[in-house]
């Protein structure tokens, strides 16, 4: 099965954002999906000001007890719920990735059903705007309706 992040509303190269009492700027900044347990690994980054952006995950959907199971090197598992962490971070003259925030895009609320028919079809597809209520790099937990789960078919 694979997962795709269809993302639009990036909010732009330049964040301001408050930090123990100043204002600080992030500039030339990017969003990546982050490898599981290597946050220095990031999946194809994207400058913040792009248009739209899209990542394709490799995983694997099984079923256990609970329902269907994901699993995957993009797939964080932290005490047993599953989530794709975006990080935002500025890229330095060298190329340089350095994270200032994260958002998870939570697995575990997925309907059932939903997550049954991605495992059917091998697709499932989520589909989000990048860009928070206060104009920045949305971060924190991400759910449903912030985020919508569809399955497709693979091809």
């Amino acid at each position: 099965m694979r997962i795709r992040i269809d993302a639009i509303d990036l909010p732009g190269l330049t964040h301001p954002a408050p930090v123990d009492g100043a204002v600080t700027t992030y500039d030339n900044v990017h969003v990546a999906v982050q490898r599981r347990d290597r946050p220095a690994e990031l999946l194809e980054p994207q400058p913040g000001d792009a248009p739209s952006a899209t990542w394709t995950l490799e995983c694997t959907a099984s079923a256990s007890p609970a329902g269907t199971e994901v699993k995957g090197p993009y797939v964080q598992n932290r005490l047993g719920r599953r989530f794709i962490y975006l990080s935002w971070g500025t890229v330095d003259e060298s190329g340089t990735f350095t994270m200032f925030r994260r958002a998870k895009l939570m697995l575990d609320v997925i309907p059932a059903d939903t997550l049954a028919a991605a495992a059917r079809g091998g697709l499932l597809v989520g589909r989000l705007g990048l860009t928070d209520a206060q104009g920045g790099p949305l971060c924190a937990r991400v759910e449903p309706p912030r985020i919508t789960w569809t399955a497709a078919h693979a091809g």
